[in-house]
């Protein structure tokens, strides 16, 4: 596997990820970034890793946020993913997981409640990687300054759990 093939593939978790919560939510792409894998020498290795990043656009009120990590929890168990560790907050939950490739992933809650989601691949061939060709839930921000959350639901949006 090379950079652009794991990239590929974080862009389907973050995707998949995202599409686990019911109803759908709003998010789009955030930065993306790539580097290169060093022994412990510091010498190249002619291998590299990718980050792929995910902002939740969906206002996701304090009672909802437990649904949506739970959402997302069973999502990334069905998949076979093994939580690693998970953050127990009122105010910023977070959990983390692995698959089976070593791909590394967190969903955090940040600053006014927005969600965010990234994939760390695994190290891998160098190459080139391109932007990710996946289509967000809504507007794409990716290479410009991502808002706080500001799409309502109906659902996630709601103050009380009733």
């Amino acid at each position: 596997m090379n950079m652009q093939q794991a990239a590929q593939y974080a862009d389907s978790v973050i995707s998949g990820t995202l599409s686990a919560a019911k109803p759908a939510v709003h998010w789009t792409h955030g930065e993306s970034t790539d580097g290169t894998c060093n022994d412990f020498k510091n010498d190249a290795t002619g291998t590299g890793t990718v980050t792929r990043r995910a902002a939740v656009m969906t206002i996701i009120s304090a009672t909802q946020r437990g649904k949506f990590i739970e959402a997302v929890k069973r999502y990334w168990k069905d998949k076979g993913y093994v939580i690693t560790a998970a953050r127990d907050s009122s105010e910023s939950p977070a959990i983390f997981a692995t698959t089976s490739e070593n791909f590394r992933l967190a969903l955090e809650v940040g600053y006014k409640g927005q969600v965010f989601l990234n994939v760390v691949t695994p190290c891998v061939k160098q190459s080139e990687v391109t932007p990710p060709k996946t289509k967000p839930n809504g507007p794409d921000y990716s290479g410009g300054k991502i808002p706080t959350p500001n799409v309502q639901s109906e659902f996630w949006s709601k103050q009380s759990s009733s």
